[in-house]
């Protein structure tokens, strides 16, 4: 994707609506300092290049039962472009992996899966990961607490735009 030209109201919005999805137009116009109408049409601009790619509900994982998060790093025996998209898709059907990151480095995806338990995990990884084409090791790292979860980037909505 290509970089889009923002200004500082175009920065405030997206620094507003990352802290608070669900703040009205009027607040959102109010503190970037200009009316709703035109409000309105810059986040809607904002969505058509990408820049809002969607707004979702922050779900605490334990009150729905998930009280396993697990870190997998996943090496592949080949990085074939085709090789790797592949595994992406499959990734992508699996509902326990809330995040895939290729990387670079000694392995090649870092998987964030969520599941009820150990168990839960464990079956996840003998029955889906580790059989899967083409995944040569996993090495798991168990989620202990989670400290800090940022969303999106940080905007300083103040700073120089250039």
């Amino acid at each position: 994707m290509a970089r889009v030209k923002l200004d500082r109201i175009d920065l405030k919005i997206l620094r507003d609506l990352q802290h608070d999805g669900r703040i009205t137009n009027v607040d959102l116009a109010k503190n970037a300092g200009i009316s709703p109408p035109p409000c309105l049409r810059r986040v809607r601009n904002l969505e058509i290049t990408g820049c809002i790619r969607g707004y979702h509900a922050d779900i605490d994982a334990e009150s729905l039962g998930f009280g396993v998060t697990v870190f997998a790093n996943v090496g592949l025996h080949s990085q074939a472009e085709t090789d790797l998209v592949a595994f992406e898709e499959r990734v992508a059907q699996w509902p326990e992996v809330r995040e895939c990151h290729m990387l670079a480095g000694e392995m090649d995806f870092l998987l964030k899966i969520v599941a009820k338990d150990w168990d839960a995990y464990q079956k996840f990884l003998t029955n889906n990961l580790t059989p899967s084409p083409n995944v040569s090791v996993v090495k798991s790292a168990l989620g202990i607490r989670t400290s800090k979860r940022a969303f999106g980037v940080p905007i300083n909505a103040d700073a120089d735009v250039g």
